[in-house]
């Protein structure tokens, strides 16, 4: 993909993670460490243990889920730079540009990436 083709993509990757960084640091507390920010979210002796347990849970997938997300939007912009976004990191060929527009972050065309969740899926 042509540098200029690229130019509105690499504004959305920005934008978009700079809206994760800011998120991840408020899921983490912000200022304070993330032991402290999960101790003081999680601490409160009234609450019962298996409710405290599913908000742990949850919250830890919901952060997984935001870090994944974070790596993929800077793996993008790495290909960016390096001039190969737009291209499957698979097979090569050309991402289509509405997958792109819906998924700016995309790293495989849509049969590769359908190949690859389901080499994901438990049998």
């Amino acid at each position: 993909m042509e540098p200029s083709q690229a130019a509105p993509f690499h504004q959305r990757l920005l934008a978009e993670r700079s809206a994760l960084l800011t998120q991840l640091a408020e899921q983490r507390g912000g200022a304070i460490g993330r032991a402290e920010a999960a101790a003081n979210h999680f601490g409160q002796p009234e609450d019962p243990r298996a409710q405290l347990a599913t908000e742990r849970a949850l919250e830890f997938a919901l952060d997984e889920r935001e870090t994944v997300h974070l790596a993929d939007v800077e793996a993008a912009l790495a290909r960016i730079e390096a001039g190969t976004y737009g291209g499957c990191t698979d097979c090569g060929a050309d991402i289509s540009a509405a997958h792109l527009h819906a998924t700016p972050e995309a790293a495989r065309c849509v049969p590769c990436q359908e190949k690859a969740e389901q080499h994901r899926r438990p049998a």
